[in-house]
């Protein structure tokens, strides 16, 4: 299986602590392709379902299904950054972030720590 930065995949992020994201959640894929295909962590930007943020933030960013592939409104919290193993991915990726909302998820990231 080939990970590859911008896709995105469901993943159990489960036991968790304190304020983590915790259950089957979308993840994006944003550590870069060299990283992702080493035998290292994968870094990804945790999602939850739009309906579950009722109002927009500057650390998040919210993406429509024509923009990711999956087959609900997704916000992508650009604070919650973790690193996986690859062995927490399925075979297949649920979908593909747009280059446009790749950017907007870049800056916002960026934005969250400071950089």
């Amino acid at each position: 299986m080939t990970i590859e930065r911008g896709q995105i995949y469901f993943v159990n992020l489960s036991p968790v602590q304190g304020r983590e994201q915790s259950g089957n959640r979308p993840v994006l894929i944003l550590s870069i392709d060299d990283i992702n295909q080493m035998p290292l962590v994968v870094t990804v930007v945790v999602g939850t379902k739009g309906d579950n943020v009722k109002r927009d933030y500057p650390t998040n960013v919210r993406v429509f299904p024509i923009d990711s592939g999956l087959p609900t409104e997704t916000v992508f919290l650009c604070f919650q950054i973790r690193s996986l193993d690859p062995g927490r991915f399925s075979t297949e990726p649920a979908g593909k972030i747009s280059d446009h909302k790749l950017l907007e998820i870049e800056a916002t990231v960026r934005y969250c720590l400071g950089l």
